[in-house]
């Protein structure tokens, strides 16, 4: 079974634009609750999380005008990281979890991400059955048996107990002065609240949400917001998250910043020396530096590349048994604490990593010298196929020649938004440069063309 509507994160698009309707939204959410629901007892219940965009009422509530037709019974949780709802689909035993975010993209764009009763994001396959549900008659219960929604007040309290669990007994944060940017997102009362019982000083930016200004100019993707309060008020460290907080970038004292991949290895070194790295591997994506393979293998250990997605990173954890992954953009997996990328679960093992040796957040945000990479994104009109145009074909071909056996070259479509991203990795900058400018300069003119 193919999939159109889901992406490699759920169903995204622009709010009020197919597919982020209202009307799709209450198609999904009976689909889902039919796809969960097949048995007609009223035993089953659904949790709904989400972020701060103004779009998210509207969703939210299509979506629950879905699900209970078909019989489910509804937990609203209002703002919460994903994070939190994977942990409480589990935790309150739910049948189905969903978050309504489009993580770190702008306001105007929505998504809708579904948690099966494990915690763990649908795979492929059953997210395919339930678009193959959504464009066939669906069923709606019998008028006794529609299920009821409300909402849960405590579910922002559990998450944060459950977080705090995670810092290692006998640690404690007093003494250091932390900025949290939140970026008017998901955590916004979330994660400040967790540093602060742990004993930190806490510096939070991006936590005056408006439902329009989520990931403007804060967060994970413009990390500056947060290097410029570390530096005004002289914090110890910083922890940039993204809308919805499955994301984060660490800065050290000085605004100096450590990617998904410098996180990752310090993890992995650290688990390793205490033998708590399963199967001595890391997971990563191929977008991952060739300098953290590097740094890995000097030290007796393996990195498993996927493709580009926490959701493959996961499912090739839980396929080899490995309990670490994660993505360059900040997605760090611990499957010993959640089920999907945790940004403040991340940030608070970095910091647990400062107050056990007393070192300063620059001695420990770089754990190996990166290979220069570059990376620039190209948007294309929907319904164009730039990439297969035989100029760009021969252009890719010619380059991936001029670079062999001294880097790589990595291009592919964004799953998330309209975006050719490319990708080149090779110790000779000025090679880097010009190779990455030759193709996109040819798929830029495909683009231009298609127009």
């Amino acid at each position: 079974m193919t999939r159109k509507l889901f992406g490699t994160d759920g169903v995204r698009g622009r709010a009020n634009t197919y597919p982020m309707t209202a009307e799709m939204a209450l198609k999904l959410g009976a689909a889902a609750g039919r796809y969960f629901h097949r048995d007609g007892s009223s035993a089953h219940r659904v949790v709904i999380g989400k972020d701060t965009r103004l779009s998210g009422y509207m969703l939210e509530n299509a979506l629950t005008a879905g699900l209970t037709s078909t019989g489910m019974n509804v937990l609203l949780l209002g703002p919460l990281p994903t994070p939190a709802v994977g942990f409480l689909t589990r935790s309150m035993r739910a049948d189905l979890g969903v978050m309504i975010s489009a993580s770190h993209n702008p306001h105007q764009d929505n998504g809708i991400k579904f948690f099966g009763p494990d915690g763990f994001k649908l795979s492929d396959e059953a997210e395919a059955e339930i678009e193959a549900i959504v464009a066939g008659d669906i069923t709606p219960a019998e008028p006794s048996l529609i299920g009821r929604a409300r909402r849960i007040e405590d579910g922002r309290g559990r998450y944060q107990e459950f977080v705090k669990t995670t810092f290692p007994a006998g640690l404690r944060l007093d003494g250091l002065k932390v900025v949290i940017d939140c970026a008017h997102g998901a955590a916004y009362k979330a994660a400040p609240e967790v540093l602060w019982e742990l004993g930190a000083e806490v510096i939070a930016v991006g936590v005056s949400p408006n439902g329009t200004n989520i990931n403007d100019q804060v967060g994970s993707t413009h990390t500056q917001t947060a290097a410029q309060a570390v530096i005004a008020h002289g914090a110890h460290l910083g922890i940039s998250l993204d809308g919805d907080a499955d994301r984060v970038m660490i800065l050290d004292e000085t605004g100096g910043v450590a990617d998904g991949d410098q996180i990752m290895a310090l993890l992995a070194s650290r688990w390793a020396d205490e033998g708590r790295l399963k199967g001595g591997t890391l997971v990563a994506t191929v977008m991952s530096n060739l300098g953290l393979e590097r740094f890995l293998t000097q030290r007796g250990l393996r990195l498993e590349r996927t493709a580009v997605g926490d959701r493959y990173v996961v499912e090739a954890m839980r396929r080899g048994g490995w309990n670490l992954g994660g993505e360059q953009s900040g997605h760090i997996v611990m499957t010993d604490y959640a089920t999907t990328g945790d940004g403040l679960i991340a940030g608070l093992q970095f910091l647990a990593e400062m107050a056990r040796t007393g070192q300063p957040a620059s001695r420990l945000i770089t754990q190996f010298q990166t290979v220069p990479q570059r990376l620039q994104n190209i948007r294309y009109p929907a319904g164009s196929k730039p990439l297969d145009a035989a100029a760009v074909q021969a252009r890719i071909a010619a380059n991936e020649q001029r670079i062999a056996g001294q880097g790589r070259i990595l291009i592919r479509k964004s799953g998330t938004e309209p975006l050719i991203r490319v990708m080149a990795e090779c110790e000779d900058s000025d090679l880097l440069a010009d190779v990455v400018q030759d193709i996109v300069s040819a798929i830029e003119a495909a683009t231009h063309s298609a127009k």
